[in-house]
């Protein structure tokens, strides 16, 4: 196994290290490195595809030191705190079992020879040769879409969304769904989970973190990408959750000189509002936060209310209307006015929002065939979220299940 990044320890230094100093590290980061972008995240495991492969990813959790009580919970997770200790169990077993795993290993290069998969290149120094590769590289390795499309694989463009993180404190949402019996130990933090349909866009929360925590997930310099995180008590003070607006090919045109043809036109764009979020924080890594109340009534913030962010780096009260596309903050506002009927106190003046969140799945698909390899490419299997076939942890081990019965079938056949 080839890992850009470090192991889950070294990188969690990196990361943090980024968090305090706006050191960035481009190959160690809340993107890149052991466990990829789920180590640092809520560690939700619930999914939308009924594959009976799930429950053999949460045995494979368990086997590894998660909790027992993600094989019958309805909503399971790890969190990013046992999910550490979590990656690290799952690596010292394909060791065991005679397997590899090199770090600070950054595929450069693929190499085919006659259709085929010949090799691949390590820090542009080191050829492998091979005749399969599993390319399971995460819905942020940006740098790796390109030399795909170098290499004449087939990209297409796929439909994802954009927005920000918006920020309550735990106990609004924890009245709003239980009521009177909020607080009650033997409840844990409550979540949600919203979608306001206008004609031509949805927006929704995404990827909720009850009790956890904003964090700053740039994996690129002069850039600020959001996302949230919780550990496993989820005893933070704050609920946070993506709020965003789907967006597709025909919003991604015109970009830095990317045609809206280009199959990495959608990288463009979310290039675009994230290096735009850099730009409206102060060009020094701090993220831009507008109260909701300043948000609907289109006025920039000038200062923050009883919710406090909290965003791992600093911020910035400002006007987030600087930072992403007019159609998502329209419908951005209309979505906002339609939960707060959902949920009380949801739409509240002090309420703060965080851009920007564009990461929420990856802006591609790499084509494959009915045996899962890259089409008109023996041996190059696409996989997971960012080969555009996964939406989170479980969908994407699944798919990795999936394609390892495909090279089964073909080198080891079950008589």
């Amino acid at each position: 196994m080839l890992e850009r990044g470090g192991d889950v320890d070294d990188r969690s230094k990196k990361v943090h290290a980024f968090w305090q100093t706006n050191v960035l590290d481009l190959e160690s980061n809340v993107q890149f490195g052991e466990g990829g972008a789920g180590t640092f995240s809520d560690g939700k495991l619930t999914t939308r595809i009924n594959d009976k492969r799930s429950e053999q990813v949460l045995k494979a959790f368990v086997e590894a030191g998660a909790p027992e009580e993600i094989l019958y919970k309805g909503k399971p997770h790890i969190g990013t705190d046992l999910l550490k200790d979590v990656v690290k169990n799952i690596r010292n077993r394909i060791i065991s079992l005679g397997g590899e795993v090199r770090f600070h290993s950054k595929v450069t290069d693929i190499r085919f020879s006659n259709g085929a998969v010949k090799s691949v290149v390590v820090n542009h120094q080191e050829e492998i040769l091979c005749n399969i590769v599993v390319l399971a590289i995460g819905h942020s390795a940006r740098d790796t879409y390109e030399i795909l499309l170098q290499r004449g694989i087939e990209i297409i463009q796929k439909p994802f969304s954009i927005g920000v993180r918006i920020e309550h404190l735990q106990k609004t949402i924890d009245i709003a769904q239980y009521g009177d019996y909020a607080g009650h130990p033997r409840l844990k933090a409550a979540d949600y989970q919203l979608v306001y349909k206008s004609p031509d866009r949805t927006c929704y929360s995404f990827c909720m973190c009850p009790g956890g925590v904003v964090v700053a997930a740039a994996s690129e310099y002069n850039s600020v990408v959001t996302n949230g995180m919780s550990e496993f008590a989820r005893d933070r003070e704050n609920a946070n959750s993506a709020l965003v607006v789907s967006v597709g090919p025909g919003d991604f045109g015109g970009i830095d000189g990317v045609s809206s043809a280009h199959p990495l036109a959608g990288v463009a764009f979310q290039k675009r509002w994230e290096r735009l979020a850099f730009e409206v924080g102060g060009s020094n890594y701090t993220a831009p936060v507008q109260k909701v109340g300043d948000f609907l009534q289109g006025v920039p913030s000038k200062s923050i209310g009883s919710v406090k962010p909290s965003y791992t780096g600093n911020v910035i009260p400002t006007d987030l209307t600087k930072c992403l596309p007019a159609y998502v903050i329209n419908t951005m506002k209309n979505g906002l006015r339609y939960f707060a009927k959902k949920i009380e106190g949801y739409a509240s003046p002090d309420v703060i929002m965080t851009g920007v969140e564009t990461r929420t799945s990856a802006p591609i698909r790499i084509p494959r065939n009915e045996t899962g390899e890259a089409v008109k490419l023996k041996g190059l299997y696409p996989t997971g979220e960012g080969a555009g076939y996964a939406g989170g942890i479980v969908s994407a081990a699944v798919d990795g299940i999936r394609i390892a019965e495909e090279i089964i079938k073909k080198y080891a056949p079950i008589a």
